[in-house]
């Protein structure tokens, strides 16, 4: 299986006011590379998604399961067969979850987002991440100036390139990069929740974004698999909403949510794609959108997600008939 990527085939765009380049389409870790996961499975993922230009990998401390596991999973299969591609590939983790037992194990302090950066360098046997993220604003009323301290030191410090946020509303950015550019950092990117069912970076998010020049990778464009095929007709088993302690819980899918769902198939059969192409399509088709972040459970979906790439335009009266399939109530 060759490992070349096909950069003339993924289509980057510029990362923010940086001269970094990401694919339009990311591979999230978040689930199906853990301990619990078959290796060759998530290494095959891994493997295609490189080849098919994919060169940022998103990781966090605490994704597996068990905790930490993806970080080790991607570790392994960069030694054993990437070792050569590390200066091509974008890797970012985050910190700001759960991760051990005890009262360091989890918020913004610096205690806890030190020793996690160092723990997720030792996973994945890397001197540095490209990224290093605050995974969400501090649950536990750590000042926020501690932790934007943190992810100015790390960049000083050499363990990561660049820094970002994640899960910060509108005035949280905007306070948290005036306060990166106070300790000579600058905020790279910001990965907020997207998608056609989620759109609150639309109110105000995105306009810091480009405002402030940070990127923009968003996270569950798919709203966790809801947009894509599987959930037209039913919940199918083995799937997120199937489990009992998923992302997704079924009790989300009701007949008018299944009935949007098949609206709006509707409409992306009528542009030739799956819905999850649209779905993607739709989140990139404002470019202050960097880069959408798929999550996948087999080498097909990658392949599918990349293939949206092929079609992001929109006629105006494509787009008003997704408005109005959106504003039907759930």
């Amino acid at each position: 299986m060759s490992t070349t990527p096909a950069y003339d085939k993924m289509r980057y765009r510029r990362c923010g006011h940086s001269g970094v380049d990401l694919p339009m389409i990311s591979l999230g870790l978040w689930h199906n590379f853990g301990t619990v996961d078959p290796y060759e499975e998530s290494r095959a993922m891994i493997r295609r998604a490189f080849e098919l230009g994919i060169t940022h990998f998103d990781l966090a401390n605490n994704y597996g399961p068990e905790p930490g596991s993806a970080e080790e999973t991607f570790g392994r299969v960069l030694r054993r067969d990437l070792r050569g591609h590390r200066d091509e590939m974008i890797i970012s983790t985050k910190a700001g979850w759960r991760m051990w037992p005890g009262p360091y194990g989890d918020g913004a302090s610096r205690k806890y987002m030190m020793a996690s950066l160092d723990q997720s360098l030792r996973r994945m046997k890397l001197d540095y991440v490209d990224v290093f993220y605050h995974h969400r604003p501090a649950p536990d009323g750590t000042p926020l100036e501690e932790s934007m301290q943190v992810l100015a030191d790390v960049v000083r410090q050499g363990k990561a390139l660049y820094v970002g946020i994640s899960a910060y509303d509108a005035e949280q950015t905007r306070t948290a990069v005036k306060m990166l550019r106070e300790m000579g950092t600058r905020c790279f990117v910001h990965q907020p929740k997207y998608s056609m069912l989620v759109r609150d970076p639309e109110r105000g998010l995105l306009g810091v974004l480009r405002e402030e020049g940070i990127g923009c990778v968003v996270f569950s464009p798919l709203a966790q698999g809801l947009l894509t095929s599987k959930y037209l007709e039913g919940i199918p088993a083995g799937s997120r909403a199937a489990k009992a302690h998923g992302a997704l819980q079924a009790e989300e899918i009701t007949p008018q949510r299944r009935k949007q769902l098949r609206n709006l198939d509707e409409i992306a059969r009528a542009r030739g794609q799956s819905l999850a192409q649209l779905a993607l399509a739709w989140v990139l088709r404002d470019d202050r959108v960097t880069s959408a972040i798929i999550g996948a459970s087999r080498v097909a979906q990658i392949e599918d997600g990349v293939r949206a790439l092929d079609h992001l335009q929109f006629s105006s009266d494509e787009l008003k008939r997704i408005d109005a399939v959106l504003a039907e109530a759930s």
